[in-house]
């Protein structure tokens, strides 16, 4: 048994997210198909996370497991690009070591969310817009404190299956791109079902005034997704990058 890790990135406009669902088209089961259709095998195909419905990657990566002879990486990927539609393509197929898994031994995981303050048709499904410009310098402040916290269930979806809501937040920064938009980067060991978008939706919340840096605290510490703020839409949200320690690889 081989296994062989995919590096991707998708337009996620027409998704219902990474996951297979039974009411909706996903990445994961669009790679699937792409698989079957030229190793005539079933593929289970394991991702390095899940991103939600709307949300794009600029980097995904996702492995699956392959029975006989080593297939020839460089085919694979040429195959997949030309079955896979225009919205899904591969960078990159490396086979790793047997063990090595997409998810679990994800070191990092890093999300960018982009705002603007300016009505522009192209990139509106790229961006979230913002009517009002809020104070950036404040919310990089306040982001900070992110660093601080482990616990972060005030920024978690209800109802999820995961055993802990800890994650250890290692980078987190607002950057002007240009005149009207704004870059959120944010880098953590693992991150929970809508965090980022709900960290997102806070941070707006003290950039507006209508929440202080002790509000932004104290938000964390109640441990209540009713206190954070409304979660940003989809469409701004990318993963942009997933880390792998060097001993996975073949």
């Amino acid at each position: 048994m081989h296994r062989y890790f995919i590096y991707l990135a998708y337009d996620g406009t027409n998704y219902h997210g990474w996951q297979i669902q039974p009411n909706g088209i996903s990445v994961q089961e669009t790679l699937m198909k792409a698989l079957y259709t030229f190793l005539r095998k079933e593929i289970e195909v394991i991702g390095a996370g899940r991103t939600d419905a709307g949300v794009h990657a600029a980097l995904m990566v996702a492995h699956f497991d392959y029975p006989g002879e080593p297939l020839d990486t460089s085919q694979v990927k040429e195959k997949l690009n030309r079955i896979l539609p225009p919205d899904i393509s591969v960078y990159n197929v490396k086979e790793v070591k047997p063990d090595a898994h997409a998810r679990f031994d994800a070191l990092s995981r890093t999300y960018k969310y982009y705002v603007t303050t300016e009505k522009f048709p192209f990139q509106r499904q790229y961006r979230y817009r913002l009517h009002n410009k809020p104070d950036f310098d404040k919310m990089n402040q306040v982001a900070r404190i992110l660093y601080e916290y482990t616990d972060f269930t005030s920024f978690s979806k209800l109802h999820t299956d995961v055993k802990t809501n800890n994650c250890k937040v290692t980078n987190v920064c607002w950057t002007q791109i240009d005149d009207v938009t704004w870059e959120f980067t944010i880098t953590a060991d693992r991150f929970l079902r809508n965090m980022v978008r709900a960290v997102v939706g806070t941070l707006l919340e003290v950039g507006q005034g209508k929440l202080t840096a002790d509000g932004f605290r104290k938000v964390i510490e109640q441990k209540d997704r009713g206190k954070a703020g409304t979660s940003v839409p989809g469409q701004g949200l990318f993963l942009v990058n997933v880390e792998y320690p060097e001993e996975i690889w073949r």
